[in-house]
């Protein structure tokens, strides 16, 4: 049968196809590839941002573009390009070879058994194909609604840093020379907002934002109240002083903590030796009160896809269950290095080697409200705001930046800032002494509110 070459010149077509992948890897192979992945996005998008009722950005996009990793032997090296010129696709396998060549070898590199590779063969409802990605009119009418509303909220909102609205269509092709191949469409849609309130003495900021795969389940309207209500409430705000005191995080900030035991669990940190989860797998981690799925099949979810960056089928696990941590998140590579098996959950973009991460985590929710874990709570902190990145993985420490509202006697006295919260994520996990029901999903981590015993609150 011959191969099919590429379409080029202005009639080709917008997304590549499994004939166009299938080209490319036989190139590869021609060079002297032993093995080869190709992947490929086509897609477009759309960008809205307003201030003050007035347009501040207005973005439209398409892309294409194509990556390439070749192996030769155990050495590899990965390249992407925007140019589908048959001639300079030719040259772009030949230096992807002549690149790999160079490389150091890696006795753990290589693609994954043919055996092992297979995807989600359900609907996983990825792609919004009634909306698609709307016209500029529409994605700037959806950014003024979002501020409008946010500006209308409260008569102390006084200003506002934009608002805006953002789209996304594309169409993900990877295919290897195991004989794996597989397509998938998706779209993503954002709303977000930030507003300043101000009273006499100082002003404020409130942001906030939303999420999903489908255009009608946004709310733009309820972002901008959201944002407002958040910047109002920080009206007023002080430091406290230095303390050991309980903390309470919504489940916008609880997200935080997920990703960063996520991130210590993941193949990189842990072959590399740097992750306090190391050697961890089957022990008791955290308190019996947390769970945490991770399952990137889930209908809808912004992690969701029919197979990860390896070209396996996502697998749904339990990273913690009951308090014990019972899975890592591991592509190909890093299973190898660990002497493990993949867990479906190989990340990458155009152009890069796989990596592993989280897909869809989710905390699974407690049985009681926020306010009655604050009711809970004689004297402590609600963190609704994180400022700056400072886990250190390796050892589990943690000191961040924060804002929220101090609690006394079970209520929300006054808002406070220019705090530093710290403590050490093995011992946070620990001491969880409660789990909240309201379940939020606004990104690809599911996150209920969750109250630690007692953390370090350093202020004046």
């Amino acid at each position: 049968m011959a191969e099919r070459e590429p379409e080029t010149g202005p009639g080709r077509a917008q997304a590549p196809d499994e004939g166009f992948a299938q080209w490319l890897l036989a190139q590869a192979a021609r060079c002297g590839a032993d093995g080869a992945e190709v992947l490929a996005l086509s897609g477009e998008s759309i960008e809205a941002g307003v201030r003050l009722g007035e347009v501040e950005t207005l973005r439209s996009a398409r892309q294409r573009r194509v990556g390439l990793r070749v192996f030769v032997g155990k050495s590899s090296a990965t390249l992407s390009t925007s140019e589908f010129d048959r001639n300079a696709l030719e040259q772009f396998a030949a230096q992807a070879v002549a690149l790999a060549r160079l490389s150091a070898a890696d006795c753990y590199a290589g693609l994954p058994a043919r055996a092992d590779h297979s995807q989600v063969d359900a609907d996983l409802g990825l792609c919004d194909r009634e909306h698609g990605v709307p016209d500029i009119e529409r994605a700037l009418a959806i950014a003024h609604q979002v501020e409008r509303a946010g500006r209308a909220e409260d008569a102390r909102i006084c200003n506002s840093e934009g608002a805006g609205f953002e789209a996304s269509r594309y169409e993900l092709l990877f295919a290897n020379s195991q004989g794996f191949s597989g397509r998938y469409t998706a779209t993503t849609y954002g709303v977000s907002a930030a507003l300043i309130a101000g009273d006499a003495d100082a002003m404020q900021r409130g942001y906030w934002y939303a999420a999903a795969r489908r255009l009608d389940e946004l709310e733009p309207e309820a972002v901008g109240r959201t944002a407002a209500r958040r910047a109002v409430r920080r009206l007023g705000a002080r430091r406290v002083k230095t303390t050991q005191a309980a903390v309470v995080f919504e489940a916008e900030t609880a997200a935080t903590l997920m990703r960063s035991l996520a991130a210590a669990a993941s193949g990189p940190a842990l072959y590399r030796e740097s992750s306090f989860l190391l050697g961890a797998l089957g022990k008791t981690i955290a308190a019996p009160k947390l769970t945490i799925i991770d399952d990137g099949a889930l209908k809808g979810r912004l992690g969701s896809r029919p197979f990860d960056g390896d070209g396996l089928a996502p697998k749904r696990k339990y990273l913690v269950r009951d308090g014990v941590l019972e899975s890592y998140l591991l592509d190909t590579y890093a299973a190898r290095r660990l002497g493990l098996r993949s867990t479906g959950n190989a990340t990458r973009a155009v152009g890069e080697a796989p990596s592993a991460g989280p897909s869809n985590l989710c905390l699974q929710p407690g049985t009681v409200t926020l306010e009655q874990m604050i009711s809970a709570v004689r004297r402590g902190l609600l963190v609704t705001e994180l400022m700056g990145s400072g886990v250190n993985l390796a050892t589990g420490d943690y000191s961040r930046g924060a804002a929220g509202i101090w609690i006394e006697n079970g209520e929300l006295a006054y808002p406070v800032h220019e705090i530093t919260i710290a403590g050490n994520l093995s011992r946070m996990l620990r001491d969880v002494e409660a789990v909240g029901s309201e379940l939020a999903w606004r990104s690809n981590v599911a996150a209920a509110p969750m109250l630690i015993a007692e953390m370090t609150i350093a202020g004046e």
